[in-house]
């Protein structure tokens, strides 16, 4: 029998890690968006208590998607590389926003929610039967301004509106999102599946534009190491003290290190987002409404530029590092010719010591010829003086003078054998 994959099973349940969540019409739906900051932990535990405090079982411990429900209320858990959704549905017939459904949670459990909230919805899912026109003429009463966005969706099966603005529906501070959704003839799961896309375009929006702040900051800092580098740079030219600008300019490639591992993860995300928003707004498959802005083409002109400012600022990092590593090149090759400079500078000053030391060797070995010479000589008068005291006469004088140059040969030839030999 052929061997099974270990990973089989696994990789098959993936198409169904995350199921969405049917929904009747009418209902009301909050959803909110916590940013985990990778304690995982500390999300299962929110998780087990909120399911302990509507009587419910345990979520299982490794699970990354939980459903539970307590009377009229589902919710549904869901756990992502970076957040954690909540979504709270209760089926009902409502017209207006209020926060009863925020109130369904357990007195401060929302507020001890670790993590940071990011994200806040309050979702009215309504029956339409009659006209668009008719049943949008509510908007007024729900949404404040004339900045509307909308669309009809899945080919105007559905429609759905917002100002994607924050209103006081909840309990805590901050604000909640405002959406209707009208549904014409979809059903429960196309509904379900058509909030969950609604549910995650917000997300994503806002998860995308986590890094336009990281982008705004960093833009007075790349400036302000881009001056310093100017700076640097004219003290190349003015012939500054190279080993002082060298650390300036690894100090300077430190910090713009430091910015591009700050926000490298961040970009990248904001880009991965941005695909993401692309897609969903692909599967609501719109149609535009009289005097409504369809969400592609509101979130493609507030989104883009964001996404654009967060291109713009890593291209500078990726251009300002490349001049420090120029920058840096150049001046490493200055000081290394600077060296090398002063190497052949050492070599030539040590070649002249050394062609004086044996110019001054020299000397003394012909000195030292002399003075052994000197000293033989001396030695030998005294043993010929020694001969004649003994009864026989010598020429002493005589003898002594021939052998001067006998002596000095000898010495001078047993030197230079000796310096050979210690040279080899």
């Amino acid at each position: 029998m052929v061997a099974i994959h270990a990973q089989r099973r696994v990789l098959n349940d993936e198409v169904h890690a995350r199921p969405n969540l049917p929904v009747q019409s009418p209902a009301r739906i909050i959803s909110f968006t916590v940013l985990h900051h990778g304690d995982i932990a500390a999300q299962r535990e929110a998780l087990g208590r909120l399911l302990q405090s509507w009587h419910c079982r345990p979520a299982p411990d490794d699970c990354n998607h939980h459903v539970a429900c307590s009377g009229a209320l589902t919710l549904r858990w869901a756990l992502h590389t970076e957040f954690v959704r909540y979504t709270v549905l209760r089926a009902e017939r409502a017209l207006s926003f209020d926060d009863t459904l925020w109130r369904q949670l357990p007195d401060g459990w929302l507020s001890s929610l670790p993590g940071e909230l990011l994200v806040a919805m309050q979702l009215l899912v309504l029956n339409e039967d009659g006209e668009a026109a008719a049943t949008l003429a509510h908007r007024h009463r729900w949404f404040q301004e004339e900045d509307w966005v909308g669309a009809e969706l899945a080919l105007g099966k559905a429609i759905a509106i917002t100002d994607l603005r924050l209103y006081p529906d909840a309990p805590f501070s901050g604000g909640v999102t405002r959406m209707v959704l009208l549904n014409r003839s979809m059903s429960a799961g196309q509904t379900g599946r058509m909030v969950q896309r609604l549910f995650e375009l917000e997300s994503y929006r806002m998860l995308a534009l986590l890094a336009l702040p990281i982008a705004k900051h960093q833009m007075a800092e790349i400036d302000s190491i881009r001056k310093q580098l100017n700076k640097i740079t004219d003290g190349l030219l003015d012939g500054g003290d190279d080993r002082e600008l060298l650390l300036q300019l690894s100090r300077l490639s430190a910090e713009a290190e430091a910015l591009i591992g700050d926000s490298q993860y961040r970009f990248s995300a904001a880009r991965a987002y941005h695909a993401l928003v692309a897609r969903r707004i692909d599967e609501l498959r719109e149609r535009r409404l009289e005097g409504i802005q369809p969400f592609g083409e509101f979130l493609h002109r507030r989104l883009m530029p964001a996404l654009e400012t967060c291109d713009t600022v890593s291209q500078r990092q990726e251009r300002l590092n490349a001049r420090l590593q120029r920058a840096t090149t150049l001046l490493r090759t200055r000081v290394e010719v600077t060296h090398e400079e002063q190497n052949q500078q050492l070599l030539s000053s040590m070649n002249k010591r050394a062609e004086l030391q044996l110019r001054l060797q020299q000397t003394v070995e012909g000195l030292s010829v002399v003075v052994l010479t000197y000293y033989l000589t001396g030695l030998l008068g005294y043993a010929l003086k020694a001969v004649s005291a003994a009864g026989t006469h010598l020429p002493t004088e005589l003898i002594s003078g021939a052998a001067v140059p006998v002596i000095m040969l000898t010495v001078f030839a047993v030197s230079r054998h000796w310096r050979a030999k210690l040279l080899h």
